[in-house]
């Protein structure tokens, strides 16, 4: 992150080295400077906290700036997201597409959840609206459970898109006895990186967070205000 001041006879791996000689369980994805002085940023599976440089002091929660009120913590988080997207193979993710969309969204959906039903339900008025869906598969009940032997089956269909919307309307979709869909998997293990509770969760690629499920208009509304308070930090730049 620019502007970072941490002290720099401390570097981020030995941070990581103290935290980890005073409590070995620690999930620690990745440390690094912060724009506080004397602290350390901490990336944990599902959370952020800052550490002091000894590895004695942590805090869980996030960083603001209070002249203008920015979280600083959701922005690094905007970062990692935005960095493991760039990873994803398109190609087998499921897409609902407009000729000439607006906007694209990422929706991690489960088949079985309500809202994520709710949602695909008014996939026509998406479509009208102008925004592309891209689909990636988060099983809430995880591996070996019914509905991630439902996603496998969609995601091994001849006709993705037809299979996942009966998939959302309670059809049984069968399974080809080859079916192999290595994607499931991927992209679950993607959604428990970027700490993904509950779907769908609706993301852009540049890792800004949308929210849960809305209506298509109110959609509309809120990827209109992230353009343009995009716009807005593009020009203040």
């Amino acid at each position: 992150m620019s502007g970072a001041v941490s002290p720099p006879e401390k570097s981020a791996d030995a941070v990581r080295g103290a935290l980890a000689k005073q409590n070995p369980q620690l999930p620690i994805q990745k440390v690094q400077s912060s724009p506080a002085r004397e602290l350390f940023e901490v990336s944990m599976a599902g959370s952020t906290g800052y550490a002091t440089p000894d590895g004695r002091y942590f805090v869980i929660g996030d960083l603001y700036e209070v002249a203008t009120r920015k979280n600083l913590s959701e922005e690094q988080r905007k970062v990692r997201r935005a960095e493991l997207l760039k990873d994803v193979d398109w190609s087998q993710s499921i897409v609902f597409s407009p000729d000439n969309p607006r906007y694209t969204v990422v929706v991690f959906t489960d088949v079985d959840c309500a809202y994520c039903r709710k949602l695909h339900s008014e996939i026509g008025k998406l479509l009208e609206l102008g925004i592309r869906v891209r689909y990636l598969a988060y099983p809430r009940s995880g591996p070996a459970s019914e509905s991630w032997a439902t996603m496998e089956a969609v995601w091994c269909a001849a006709d993705r898109n037809d299979a996942l919307t009966r998939a959302k309307r309670g059809e049984k979709v069968e399974r080809a006895m080859d079916c192999v869909a290595p994607q499931i998997a991927q992209d679950y293990a993607l959604g428990e990186s970027l700490s993904v509770h509950g779907t769908p969760l609706i993301l852009q690629e540049d890792g800004s967070v949308v929210g849960g499920y809305l209506p298509p208009a109110q959609l509309v509304h809120a990827l209109d205000q992230l353009a343009r308070q995009k716009a807005v930090a593009r020009n203040a730049e």
